[in-house]
Parts: C-alpha cells; sequence; structure tokens
C-alpha cells in the first residue's frame, strides 16, 4: 500500500516539474516578443510608404496610416527660421523646404525595440527614428538630427513619436509641364504639330514667309488675318478693303439710305454697307486717349506675338479708367463657347469632376475679384493654358472646401 501510495506522490510531482519547467515557457515568451516586434516593424513600414508616397506626389491609403495617426506634409521656412508659404512668390522659393512624416507615440518600453529595427531594416533612411528632446534618435546614426523649433511648435510634436525627416526642393511649377503622350491634332501641309502654351498647336514652318500679302500670323487665331499696319491712306471717297490678302482702296457706291445723322460704311468682314452713327455729329469724350495692355502670358523660350487684343476666348478685357492700364481676366459666360472649352459643361461635375480655369501665374490671378479670398495651387495637375478645363479625380472626390468652379478645382 505505501509503495503504491508513493508512485502516485512520484508520478504527481514529474508532471508538476514538466508543466512548469522553463523550457515549456521559453516558447511563449518567444512568441510574444516576435508579435510585438512585427507590430513595430509594420508601423515603421507604413511611415517609409506614406513619406515615399508624399516625395512622389501621391496619396497612399492604408488601414495602418489611421491606426498609428500617421501624417505626411510640407513645411517650409524662411531664412529667420520661421513658418511660411511652400509656394513660389515672384519666382522664388522657401529658402528651407521640409516633407515630415509623423505617427503616434510609442510607448515607452518599445523604444529599444523600434530602434533595433529602424536599424536592422532602414539603414539608409536618413533621418528616420523616434523624438526624443527636439532630436530624431536613431539606431543607424552616430549623431541625433535636431529639429528647428519652428516646425515642432507648428507641427505640435512631442517626445515618443516617430519621425521621418526629409529636406525636399519645391519644383520649377513655371518650366514644368505634362505633355499628353497622344493627340488627334492634325495639321495641314505647311504647318508643324509644336506643344506651346500648355496646348498642342499647329504653327507655320516660317511666319515670316507663310502668311502672304498684306496680311500677318495671329499666334491666338492660329491663322492669317489683316495687317492693320499695312493699311494704306484712300482719298476721302475711297475705303481700304483687303481683296485676295492684299490691301486696295475702292471707290464703292453705296445704295445704302441713311437718316440724320447716321452715315454708310462698309463692313469689311461681310463687304456690306451698313448706317452707324456719324462720327462728326457725336461728341465723344475719352479719359484713356492710350489704353495700355497687361503682360502677355506664354510659355518661357516661346515667341510671343501681341496682337490687338491680348485676350483669349476665355476671357474679358477691363481697363482701370485712372490708369488706363487694360488686364484680362478669365469670364465665366464664355464657358460654353467651343473656342473656350471644347467638352460638355454639364459633364464636367458631380463628386469627382469640376470645372477650372488655366490660371498662367498667380500675378495674372491677384487681379480676379472672385477668387481673392481664395487658395489658388498651381501645379502640374492643372493646366495654365488660360482656358477653362475639366479637373476628372477619377476614383477620388472634388475637395468642395478648396475649390470654387468654374475658377479653381481640387481634388481631396
Amino acid at each position: 500500500m505505501n509503495i503504491f501510495i508513493m508512485m502516485l506522490v512520484a508520478i504527481f510531482m514529474l508532471g508538476f516539474y514538466v508543466i512548469n519547467s522553463p523550457s515549456q515557457r521559453v516558447p511563449e515568451q518567444e512568441t510574444e516578443y516576435a508579435i510585438n516586434k512585427s507590430d513595430l516593424r509594420s508601423i515603421a513600414e507604413c511611415a517609409v510608404a506614406k513619406h515615399n508616397a508624399q516625395i512622389k506626389g501621391y496619396d497612399f491609403q492604408d488601414i495602418c496610416i489611421e491606426q498609428n495617426e500617421i501624417k505626411s506634409q510640407f513645411v517650409c521656412l524662411n531664412s529667420s527660421m520661421r513658418i511660411t508659404s511652400c509656394e513660389m512668390v515672384r519666382n522664388k522659393k522657401p529658402d528651407y523646404s521640409y516633407i515630415i512624416t509623423t505617427t503616434k507615440p510609442l510607448a515607452g518600453d518599445n523604444y529599444n525595440n523600434m530602434l533595433e529595427i529602424i536599424e536592422q531594416y532602414f539603414p539608409d533612411t536618413g533621418a528616420f527614428g523616434i523624438l526624443l528632446d527636439n532630436k530624431i534618435m536613431s539606431g543607424n546614426q552616430s549623431n541625433a538630427n535636431t529639429i528647428p523649433k519652428a516646425i515642432i511648435d507648428e507641427l505640435e510634436l512631442e517626445s515618443g513619436q516617430l519621425i521621418y525627416f526629409t529636406q525636399y526642393e519645391l519644383p520649377d511649377t513655371e518650366t514644368e509641364f505634362a505633355t499628353p503622350s497622344e493627340t488627334e491634332l492634325n495639321c495641314p501641309v505647311g504647318t508643324v504639330k509644336t506643344y506651346r502654351f500648355s496646348r498642342w498647336q499647329c504653327i507655320p514652318y516660317n511666319t515670316k514667309t507663310d502668311c502672304g500679302g498684306d496680311t500677318i500670323w495671329d499666334s491666338d487665331l492660329m491663322e492669317c488675318v489683316a495687317d492693320e499696319s499695312k493699311k494704306p491712306l484712300c482719298a476721302s471717297q475711297q475705303t481700304a478693303v483687303l481683296v485676295d490678302s492684299v490691301w486696295e482702296c475702292v471707290n464703292p457706291f453705296p445704295e445704302k439710305v441713311c437718316p440724320n445723322n447716321m452715315v454708310a460704311k462698309l463692313n469689311y468682314a461681310t463687304l456690306e454697307w451698313e448706317c452707324v452713327a456719324d462720327p462728326n455729329s457725336i461728341e465723344t469724350v475719352k479719359k484713356c486717349q492710350n489704353v495700355t495692355q497687361g503682360a502677355i502670358y506664354g510659355g518661357i523660350g516661346s515667341t510671343v506675338r501681341v496682337p490687338s487684343n491680348s485676350c483669349t476666348d476665355c476671357e474679358k478685357m477691363l481697363t482701370d479708367p485712372e490708369t488706363c492700364v487694360s488686364i484680362c481676366v478669365p469670364d465665366p459666360s464664355k464657358v460654353n463657347s467651343p473656342s473656350c472649352y471644347p467638352g460638355d459643361v454639364k459633364a464636367c461635375s458631380g463628386n469627382s469632376k469640376a470645372l477650372y480655369f488655366g490660371f498662367p501665374s498667380y500675378s495674372y490671378a491677384a487681379n480676379v475679384e472672385e477668387i481673392k479670398d481664395k487658395n489658388l495651387q498651381l501645379d502640374r495637375k492643372h493646366s495654365q493654358n488660360r482656358k477653362f478645363n475639366c479637373l476628372d479625380c477619377g476614383d477620388g472626390e472634388i475637395d468642395e472646401a478648396r475649390s470654387f468652379p468654374p475658377y479653381i478645382a481640387n481634388c481631396k
């Protein structure tokens, strides 16, 4: 009987030892460590992916962004190390421009594990690490990277956040234009297809000789028009008319009988006589005898010809009665004109499409009263062709807070 009891005790002691022995607890502890390290690595990989997407100009969307509160944004400083706008002002870029990606603060007991992950898996990322005392601590660098105090205050950074800090030079928006890869423009004989002023155009090989007679090339109408500088001075009973591209003084005999204070005048376009007000019987008072036109906008390196009216088919001219200076501004009433916007206006609407005007520069937009308090963005996604265009966000949506159709349109 005693031997049986002793055998039971021995079996019980053996089972207790096997269950609670260290060799059985080690796999459980190693599994927990591996899971924690895998979670930390996924946070670092998500932050790097978000940062690289911001550099390349596209939006990276994943569930890890929301879970870890990851944000990536541009931050610019002036020469006094103060926050400034990340925009070119009068062809001058900010003195310092950065892309900064941040996560929510990590737990203190995860600092060492995260530094090991950065050293092992991200050895060439530069300023990428944990923010401690306004410095980026990284396992693969001997010296910590200091972040300017203005950036810390602006972004409200705090210790424990995973920070990816990269200096970035803003692109030159005036010289970078995205050229369409395909076009259906068929140019006639004697002309060549050329990409100018943010669009494909047919221009003659030699504009000095292609326009015959007394005509001159109009870069806006893309055709030969009458050269007013060659218009002759005709006798009192004659009128200068363009016949076969050459000015001629003709002596027409009008059959038009006009009422008092009106005279017959030949319409050069229709070659028909019309009754117009007699200029000798009307005393006109003009404050501005000479009107000065504003700047004509075109791509760098292109030859700009000054026509009689520098405004496009989508613009109207405004003249300041005090200074006699004229400027061109967008005219939304012309958006239905095929020469202004060739597409269907109704088709460019909804959640993912909106009309916008191709502003050539910020100085041009400063003259438009309708967008004085709006934030205008000029980049490669927006054409600068001085016409109305349709912004298609595809699977995305129009950002209503930053859009003001038909002047401004931005995607979320």
